[in-house]
């Protein structure tokens, strides 16, 4: 993607979501980044599901881990990998009790601290509930960012890299939800939806998928 069409990448789909926000159920910083632990390789409405039964009974570290790990698993065992999940928010609960008093860090080190933190999870939660212009590279932004051309890389944090020299500052705070929004359900895996893609003209995916023929 040439650098001049980057700017009017970012207008287009700004113009057409000018408050993007993530798909989790959350109100506070700790509740968002118990969502996004458990949200790994599971849907966002999975993830919700299950949090709207857990967050009225226990929605702080110390609150989660009074319930016991069978109690969390209980609550949360429709989503997948959910015995592995449920032993990551405990141990990153008592973490958050011993050394944070309770509360979620801001700083990416020490996100990057807690089990089943990675960095990604620490730019959404720097992004989403501290206001940070962070951009946190999921399969979905990964695939728009090689398919369009915007920011080209062999792996996620090539991407996130990438992404932060080229995105314009001025966008750069949304862009995650933009990117990943897009493609969720624009860009999406199998056959991109170029026929309704408000942003085509600047992307460098070819051929273009055409509209399927109607019957």
């Amino acid at each position: 993607m040439k650098v001049a069409d980057i700017g009017p990448f970012f207008a287009t789909l700004q113009a057409a979501n000018p408050a993007p926000a993530t798909e989790l159920e959350y109100t506070t910083p700790f509740e968002l980044l118990a969502a996004v632990l458990l949200s790994a390789q599971a849907t966002d409405v999975g993830v919700n599901k299950a949090t709207r039964k857990l967050y009225p009974v226990a929605n702080t570290p110390q609150a989660i881990l009074d319930l016991g790990l069978e109690g969390l698993e209980g609550y949360i065992k429709t989503i997948g990998l959910y015995r592995s999940k449920a032993r990551h928010l405990m141990e990153t609960c008592r973490m958050l009790v011993e050394q944070h008093g309770g509360e979620v860090p801001r700083s990416r080190e020490a996100l990057e601290a807690l089990p089943g933190v990675g960095r990604k999870t620490a730019n959404v939660v720097l992004n989403v509930a501290f206001g940070e212009p962070t951009i946190a590279v999921d399969t979905h932004i990964f695939r728009v960012s090689n398919r369009t051309g915007l920011a080209p890389g062999k792996t996620p944090l090539a991407v996130e890299l990438k992404l932060g020299k080229r995105v314009p500052a001025e966008y750069r705070l949304h862009a995650h939800h933009w990117l990943i929004l897009h493609g969720r359900y624009v860009c999406v895996a199998r056959k991109p939806r170029c026929w309704e893609c408000a942003v085509a003209a600047y992307c460098d995916f070819k051929p273009k998928t055409p509209a399927p023929a109607t019957k």
